[in-house]
């Protein structure tokens, strides 16, 4: 094997090897049912045809004698048929809800109420074959009887037992026949005792991340805290809040999910490609979709559930965005920008005030190249996500946007308990194409080397030697951005690290010396997911505790199976760049 660093020559045409021969190797039966690879172009679909639709609403609380109280939901995941667009057959899909009639991909969004908790069992209703091609070579959730689909459900930027995070061994299968080695519980406990803001949900099973995510298990979950929240005076209501979730998908002529079933080293991986891209561009469930919106302010929660693909987004007609949260937080004070770069899970809360249009319509359009930061440049299809159609008539809007939002205190570097150092690696076969992906030079399996005491704060430092950008989401934890910092002598460095793997031994700071870049003010906040920036060594201060108040969390954050931390692009994720993160008192 070779480590890929900052050169990669990739291959033109796709090595045909023949799938069933390796897997009948394996012993394992490849289970999917797809047609002939008759993708359809995306120039045969015509934008902006459908309407966006607006998820349904999940309540997580009701009131009793006017005081909220917590409700137990029942939510399912289904097998059955979406329609993407107008045009396109209806799509086989994975998709959530409280009955197979009324599961929708995007699932539903959840609202909960902050100090009030909500109960969740999530039920795996899924057939005994996939809709997808997976890989048993990469590490995998596997049923011993080879019949079932594994799932797990992780609530992204929630803070909550380990027993409830949806670890990937604890994955079920339908009716919980089989189930993963760290499972423990069928009703997950989520506390919502942490800020305010905009969480997601979705499958995190292992080695079917990506692929239970691309048949649809995902959706939006809001914790609203009224009385911090409610004086802001920011759009309220389901006309003008609206949760977006964007991903890329390419399709079949029958309808179909594609993805493509040959691995870009097939006889190591038979099926793994690197990264997932589609064409057409989803948004709620439908592409490139249309919005009707009067001339005032509207919030956007905009969520990137896409595999791999970054999306820069703009308006095409220079409106701006007032950026007013950044994943699951706040900003102390709203940013105006006229471009958001949204990595893979990453949650971009803004408002858009469509009275400053001097046309009646605005296209929000992408620019980011794919695999970011070095790839392809978009297209026409994957240029373009959605339509605005801009009411003429001018109205009174009450809506407002304050100078001031929610401040929550800023780390003390002084009281870190500890310095990291988090090397992220890549691995190529001897046609210089990814095998598989690993943080600090260790598979998923070997023992946690991320030991954290509860209550602290640890500074990490993230080095990427690899040459994409990588979403780094540490679960339970929060973090600021402090610094990204250029590596000078990379050669130098890089033989060292590929002997010793120790960052300190090789003296990073005789390299950690180039150009910084400067954190963007929408972005110095805290966060749960940020951008890698490849050949650099991003400094992050993590706290593993509340930051709106000195509370203990309410659970035992020790309990097994503990937590992880990963490439938030799905399909390194599953291949396998995920890491186990433990806690001690």
């Amino acid at each position: 094997m070779y480590m890929r660093l900052f050169s990669r020559n990739k291959m033109k045409a796709i090595i045909e090897r023949n799938l069933l021969f390796h897997l009948a190797i394996l012993g394992v039966l490849f289970s999917c049912a797809w047609g002939e690879d008759r993708l359809i172009s995306p120039s045969k679909l015509e934008m902006f045809v459908d309407e966006l639709p607006d998820m349904p609403k999940i309540q997580a609380f009701h009131l009793l004698n006017g005081s909220p109280v917590s409700n137990s939901l029942q939510i399912g995941m289904f097998y059955k048929k979406w329609k993407f667009h107008r045009d396109l057959p209806p799509t086989p899909v994975f998709a959530y809800g409280t009955s197979k009639h009324t599961a929708t991909v995007p699932g539903p969004t959840i609202e909960a109420l902050h100090g009030v908790d909500t109960y969740v069992t999530w039920q795996n209703h899924l057939p005994s074959k996939h809709i997808l091609p997976w890989d048993p070579t990469i590490p995998t959730a596997i049923p011993s009887t080879k019949k079932g689909i594994p799932t797990v459900v992780h609530l992204h930027g929630g803070i909550d037992e380990p027993e409830s995070d949806g670890h990937a061994t604890s994955w079920f299968t339908a009716g919980f026949k089989e189930r993963g080695p760290t499972w423990t519980k069928k009703k997950y406990h989520y506390h919502n005792n942490q800020q305010p803001g905009n969480l997601w949900y979705h499958d995190h099973a292992m080695g079917l991340t990506r692929v239970n995510l691309l048949a649809g298990l995902s959706g939006a979950y809001i914790i609203r805290q009224p009385h911090l929240e409610g004086p802001l005076g920011l759009p309220y209501g389901d006309e003008f809040d609206r949760p977006l979730v964007v991903y890329d998908r390419s399709f079949r002529t029958d309808g179909s999910i594609y993805m493509n079933s040959t691995g870009n080293n097939p006889s190591i991986h038979p099926q793994w490609q690197p990264e997932y891209f589609g064409d057409a561009i989803i948004v709620n469930g439908k592409a490139w979709p249309h919005m009707i919106v009067r001339r005032r302010k509207y919030r956007f929660r905009i969520i990137n559930a896409s595999n791999a693909r970054f999306f820069k987004f703009y308006f095409t007609n220079g409106l701006d965005f007032i950026h007013v949260a950044s994943d699951s937080v706040y900003n102390e004070r709203p940013v105006m920008v006229d471009e958001i770069l949204l990595a893979p899970s990453e949650i971009a809360d803004v408002v858009v005030d469509f009275s400053k249009s001097k046309l009646n319509s605005t296209i929000l359009a992408n620019d980011a190249p794919y695999p970011y930061p070095s790839g392809d440049p978009v297209n026409e299809a994957n240029g373009k996500v959605m339509k605005f159609i801009i009411k003429p008539h001018r109205e009174l809007d009450t809506w407002r946007v304050p100078k001031n939002l929610i401040k929550y205190p800023y780390p003390d570097l002084s009281s870190a308990s500890l310095t990291r150092y988090i090397a992220m690696y890549e691995y190529t076969s001897e046609i210089d194409e990814p095998t598989h992906l690993y943080i600090n030079g260790k598979s998923y399996e070997e023992p946690a080397t991320e030991v954290s005491k509860v209550g602290t704060t640890e500074v990490w430092n993230v080095i990427n030697l690899t040459e994409d950008n990588h979403p780094l989401h540490i679960h339970l934890g929060l973090f600021v951005v402090l610094e990204q910092r250029e590596l000078v002598n990379v050669d130098e460095f890089r033989e060292c690290m590929l002997k010793i793997n120790d960052a300190k031994k090789c003296d990073i700071n005789k390299y950690a010396r180039g150009k910084s870049i400067k954190v963007l003010d929408y972005e110095k906040g805290w966060k749960n997911v940020y951008k890698m920036t490849p050949g650099y060594v991003t400094k992050i201060v993590v706290r593993f505790s509340y930051i709106h108040s000195n509370a203990s969390y309410p659970f035992d954050a020790t309990s097994e199976p503990g937590y992880v931390y990963h490439c938030h692009i799905l399909d390194h994720e599953d291949n396998a760049m995920m890491r186990p993160l433990k806690f001690v008192h």
